[in-house]
């Protein structure tokens, strides 16, 4: 890691990317705001203000292959590092596949939610782990469902997904061992999916996958490494983000009890509180591009071929867009925060990821009695771009029932 001034854009960022910085990285973040768009030692451009990251977003001079934008699209790439017109095609494929799928699925979230919890129905006073026993739970077996993995091979992605997600940090903050497993996951992952995709092929049924194999497109369909490179971006983006989404919130309402008061009595408040969430503390913190052109910006020139950090979360706390911006406010109106990012690019699982996080969150605030948090702040997971809790143990007096039932 870099020795460089913390008060340089290089020392700032190598701040953000600490371990030791991982609970609360927002102060560093509160001084990058102080140039919005500066530029690194190695040559990276640091964004990090809400007004120019949504430019950069938007523009179609900004490319999402951070490594190398005029390099050929090779077809086994993801839709994360895809640009037009390949990543528009592969993104139609799979929006009219999985839209219609997760509409009208609010009873369903809900019921998982209460069958997650009624587990722990017996423990007087009772504690639980929110990231291992709700969070992370849910998501998976939403995916899975979605994607028709059978429910006896969730737990393969429990282990896989920290390590490929892992993968996302900077390289010169993994250590050898972690490039090691990252590359053996990978294989295991393919390894899994081909075996997954020719199963379905032999047998297709109403799920994701099937739709997906079946899909043609006149401008091009999917073929068998694009299917497989997809079904993994699903499976494992699918649910890693919205397990910090949970953990977030859930952080957020126990530091904030009047906020959590208020959602136990107005369960209306659930969506603009995951919006503000999603601002206050995202669950995807920054993100890679590079130019194709130069592109002026906040008075400097970026030439063509830079790499970008777009820094997601320095730009949802920016004060020219947000007033009182490190204040949690869970009904904070004009939020147009960057949590899903923007553009090309922005997430399909939105809404989705919305939905469970409105429904989980709400839960637990009716829920729990007297909940508190064993441990704060709790132990951080080692990715700094995807960021969350590793665990987050808390006490509660009494779980009580789920009033769908009564």
């Amino acid at each position: 890691m870099t020795t460089a001034s913390p008060d340089t854009a290089t020392g700032l960022f190598a701040h953000v990317l600490r371990y030791e910085n991982r609970a609360d990285p927002y102060p560093h973040y509160t001084r990058m705001l102080r140039q919005p768009v500066t530029r690194m030692d190695d040559g990276t451009w640091l964004v990090s203000g809400h007004q120019e990251i949504s430019q950069l977003l938007h523009d179609p001079r900004i490319s999402a292959d951070r490594l190398n934008p005029d390099a050929p699209e090779p077809a086994f790439r993801s839709l994360l590092v895809l640009d037009p017109p390949r990543h528009d095609q592969l993104r139609r494929l799979v929006t009219q596949q999985f839209i219609p799928r997760i509409m009208g699925m609010r009873d369903h979230l809900e019921t998982l939610v209460a069958r997650l919890l009624d587990a722990h129905r017996g423990d007087q006073p009772g504690q639980l782990d929110v990231v291992a026993d709700l969070a992370y739970p849910l998501p998976v077996t939403v995916i899975c469902e979605l994607l028709g993995v059978p429910r006896e091979d969730e737990a393969v992605f429990g282990g896989l997904a920290r390590r490929l997600t892992r993968g996302l940090d900077p390289i010169d903050t993994q250590t050898e061992e972690e490039l090691r497993e990252l590359q053996q996951a990978r294989e295991e992952l393919a390894q899994y999916l081909e075996g997954l995709i020719a199963r379905r092929r032999a047998t297709p049924g109403d799920d994701l996958l099937s739709g997906l194999m079946s899909d043609t497109d006149p401008a091009g369909g999917m073929g068998p490494v694009d299917l497989r490179v997809t079904l993994g971006l699903l499976l494992i983006a699918g649910h890693e983000t919205t397990v910090n989404l949970i953990a977030n919130g859930t952080l957020a309402l126990l530091r904030h009890p009047d906020a959590l008061a208020r959602l136990r009595t107005d369960p209306d408040l659930a969506t603009p509180l995951v919006e503000e969430v999603l601002r206050y503390d995202p669950p995807v913190q920054m993100s890679g591009r590079s130019t194709l052109a130069d592109i002026d910006l906040a008075g400097t020139t970026i030439r063509r071929g830079a790499r970008v950090r777009l820094m997601l979360a320095a730009g949802n706390r920016d004060a020219r867009r947000f007033p009182d911006p490190d204040r949690f406010v869970p009904d904070r109106r004009d939020n147009t925060h960057l949590g899903f990012g923007g553009g090309l690019h922005y997430c399909i699982g939105a809404t989705l990821a919305r939905a469970e996080a409105q429904i989980a969150l709400t839960a637990l605030a009716r829920r729990l009695e007297s909940p508190r948090l064993i441990a704060d702040p709790p132990p951080y997971r080692e990715n700094a771009i995807l960021r969350g809790p590793d665990q987050l143990p808390v006490s509660f007096e009494r779980l009580g029932p789920d009033e769908r039932a009564a």
